[in-house]
Parts: C-alpha cells; structure tokens; sequence
C-alpha cells in the first residue's frame, strides 16, 4: 500500500522542514504535541499554540533538549478568541519572523457521542467555535502572511465522520464536515497559486480523545501519534508542494 502513497511511504530526516516556520495547534499534546516534535527534529522553528500553558511549555522544554530549535508559546483559548487575537498573533509571528510556510490546524472538541435529537445547543456552539470558527477567523487573519511564502501548506485535521455522517456522532462529525468543506473551498480558490490546503484523517490513534470516544477499546492495539507522522511531515515538506485539495488517511484500511 505504501508504494502506491506517497505520504505513507516517505521517509522524513533533520533536514526535511528546515528552517520552516510552522503553526501547531492543540500543540500541548497528543497528535498535536508529536507534530510539533516531530517538526522540530526535521529542522522546523515551531509555534506552539495550545490552552494550557504548562502543557506548551513541557513540549518546549522536550524540543529544546532534543536540539530543536527554540520554539514559541501562544497561549490561546479557541473558545473565546476573536479575529482580534489572530490578528494580532498574525502579526506577531510577521514581527518576529517574518514569515510562516505551514499550519497544522489540530485543535477540536470532541463533544458528546449521542442521538441528534439530544445535542444541546451549549455545546454545539462550543464545538463549532474551536473546530471550525476558530479556524476559519485564524485562516483570515494568517493568509496575507501565507500568501507572502512559495511553499506554504495549511493542513487540516478531518475524521472518517467527516465525510460520512455516523450516527450519534453528533457535532463532531458536522463540525469536520465543515473542516472538509472549507479545506476545498480553500484549496479550489488558491489551485493556481503556490499556497496548497490539505486535509488529514489521523485515523484510530493512542490519544485521550480516542480513549473519551472508544472508552472500552484496548490503547495498545492502536497506532501512537509518532507512528503516523509521515503523513504530518510529508504535508509539510516541499517535496508535497504539488498536493493540493485531497484529503489523506494516515491509516487507509
């Protein structure tokens, strides 16, 4: 299966990312803190962005005894952030680096696994506002600054209930139906540009979110995070810079 995908079969090194600036978010852990990681070791500056500023600052300090290079902390709730903040961060990372050539937009809120019928409206607003409006006003406030880069990737993170609706999967599964929609919406408007948007369903992996949603399942029988970031890399790397618009599986049955 490899042979025939690329992003599962390549093989990043310490120079595949370097000297990338590169946006994770829900960088304090799981798929998000490997990311960030995994960017690092391949040559990237990573932004951390996350909610909980202990949790960055423990991927901080793990990249900078790794030898990564120093990476920076944004503290930022999705949940109440404005198109100010991403403005103002948008502006800051131009300050301070003067570019940006990728976003991993790995943040959501899984929500409640229950009948539609029963979806509060609470936390339907909750969940679309981290894990589509959040990422849609960032992406207003970061394109000017992507636009600037010849090789810029925006990847999206989606799920398989995001392009088939399952029952009782309530916001989560519309939410990354959303994350599909505005990736191609994106990536059709920009097809003649060098700026490229990607999707990526992670698939069944050892994180807290899997645990909250399969609570009986076995963790060991599941991939981890570090085993599925060829993909992330891949993405991420130049040597993608033609994908544009597809969605990828990190574990295709």
């Amino acid at each position: 299966m490899s042979e025939l995908l690329p992003h599962l079969a390549f093989e990043a090194h310490e120079h595949s990312l370097l000297n990338k600036v590169i946006l994770v978010t829900g960088a304090g852990d799981g798929i998000g803190k490997q990311a960030a990681l995994s960017y690092a070791k391949c040559g990237a500056t990573v932004i951390l962005l996350g909610r909980t500023v202990s949790k960055l600052e423990a991927v901080y300090d793990e990249i900078m005894s790794n030898g990564g290079k120093q990476p920076s902390i944004v503290p930022l709730d999705l949940e109440g952030a404005t198109l100010q903040h991403y403005q103002g961060m948008a502006d800051t990372i131009a300050g301070e680096y003067g570019k940006l050539d990728g976003v991993l937009f790995n943040a959501s809120l899984l929500g409640a696994l229950c009948p539609f019928a029963e979806i509060k409206e609470k936390e339907f607003d909750q969940v679309m506002q981290v894990n589509v409006k959040s990422q849609f006003l960032m992406m207003q406030a970061l394109l000017p600054l992507l636009k600037q880069n010849q090789t810029a990737s925006v990847v999206f993170t989606s799920s398989s209930v995001g392009r088939k609706g399952r029952a009782f999967w309530g916001t989560y599964s519309m939410s990354k139906f959303a994350t599909e929609s505005m990736m191609q919406l994106l990536a059709d408007e920009y097809k003649n540009k060098a700026l490229r948007f990607n999707c990526i369903n992670p698939g069944a992996t050892r994180t807290d979110m899997r645990a909250k949603a399969y609570p009986g399942e076995d963790p060991k029988k599941l991939k981890t995070p570090a085993q599925i970031m060829p993909t992330y890399i891949y993405l991420m790397s130049d040597v993608s810079r033609g994908v544009n618009g597809q969605s990828l599986d990190c574990q295709p049955k």
